[in-house]
């Protein structure tokens, strides 16, 4: 196992999120002062943010958020980009200058919208094209590297202490219903602006405490469906094992974490309900490659909601709270408590057991 420095800590990252049932847009400020008691949890190789309901003005358009390392990379992309989408809006991102985050690459993000005649051509549906879109560039485009896909929400991430990176990315003046964040301690993969969390395809994001030994495995299985992982941290199969999973598949959220963190044979076989053992046994018998082993801390940010979920062991810290319209997630209590301080119900989710919200219908 590699070492960061002289000492590794493996409890360390800290995840964070916050979700309004009623889809009330609220600060990016608030899920980045969530991060600050958790500190320790990183070393500043990496924080990130996932907000959803940020580009109101936008929201039938994809948001392209990029890394670029010059601008002929740049211009290259923007003009494989204008043969197949049409481009409503291309701008740099707005940041901060800060003494905290240096060696910052170009951050552009676009507004686009697949050619109907393309999609035609291709005989595919726009969610499909753009993932494609996206595997491509990521592997072809060197020096080019698309994070944040999705519609009506961005990824937000560098290297740098989450706190820090939330302040150089203006998250202040965003207002979403749903944020994620993330504080890196790699142990086992480079800390660099791509391995940042959050990983996201289309209206996908994961943020990820813990470490996956079935990495292998997993990374093989997905790739043989035109999964192309490139951005060197382990976290970002299981976005694709997601996006796999319930996109492509048509499974529920409920369904993929019997898949991803599937109950043990023996659990299984004390299922009373003789429909949901069939289903169980069905599950971990077509997708045994997807089953993501060692310990883990998930939340997946997707069009309308949260899921939260911890490994069959519980390996990894997780705690849940309510208040209102408001639940919050987080790897420690006192980082929803600065998020609400009079949260009235707390509690830590069982391994495995999926914590799922979702957004009333037609709030948003």
């Amino acid at each position: 196992m590699e070492k960061e420095g002289k000492i590794r800590i493996p409890s360390g990252c800290a995840v964070a999120a916050v979700i309004s049932r009623d889809g009330r847009r609220m600060s990016g400020r608030t899920v980045v002062e969530a991060m600050k008691p958790m500190h320790d949890r990183s070393n500043g190789l990496g924080g990130g943010f996932a907000g959803y309901g940020i580009y109101p003005e936008y929201k039938d358009f994809y948001a392209l958020h990029m890394f670029y390392d010059c601008r002929e990379t740049r211009k290259a992309t923007e003009a494989f980009l204008k043969e197949s989408f049409e481009i409503v809006k291309s701008e740099l991102i707005p940041t901060r200058r800060i003494p905290e985050i240096t060696d910052k690459p170009i951050i552009w993000r676009y507004f686009v919208s697949p050619f109907k005649s393309v999609l035609a051509d291709l005989q595919l549906d726009e969610k499909e094209f753009v993932a494609r879109t996206v595997m491509k560039i990521n592997t072809e485009f060197k020096g080019a590297y698309v994070f944040s896909s999705g519609k009506n929400m961005g990824t937000f991430k560098a290297v740098g202490f989450p706190e820090d990176v939330g302040v150089f990315y203006k998250l202040d003046e965003y207002g979403g219903y749903s944020w994620c964040a993330h504080g890196r301690y790699p142990t086992n993969t480079p800390g660099w602006w791509g391995g940042a969390h959050p990983f996201t395809l289309l209206d996908f994001s994961v943020v990820h405490n813990g470490e996956i030994s079935s990495y292998d495995a997993n990374r093989r299985f997905i790739e043989m469906f035109g999964y192309k992982c490139t951005l060197q941290t382990d976290t970002e199969v299981i976005t694709y094992i997601l996006d796999f999973l319930i996109r492509r598949q048509g499974l529920t959220l409920t369904e993929a974490a019997n898949v991803i963190a599937a109950p043990f044979w023996s659990a299984i076989d004390g299922v009373k309900d003789e429909y949901e053992k069939k289903k169980l046994k069905y599950l971990r018998t077509v997708f045994p490659s997807l089953l993501i082993t060692g310990p883990f801390s998930i939340i997946a940010g997707f069009d309308g909601g949260l899921m939260a979920l911890n490994d069959r062991l519980k390996l990894r810290s997780m705690v849940a709270g309510e208040k209102d319209d408001k639940v919050f997630i987080a790897s420690e209590e006192a980082a929803i408590r600065v998020m609400e301080p009079d949260v009235e119900k707390i509690w830590a989710p069982s391994g495995g057991e999926p914590v799922i919200v979702t957004v009333k219908e037609g709030a948003f």
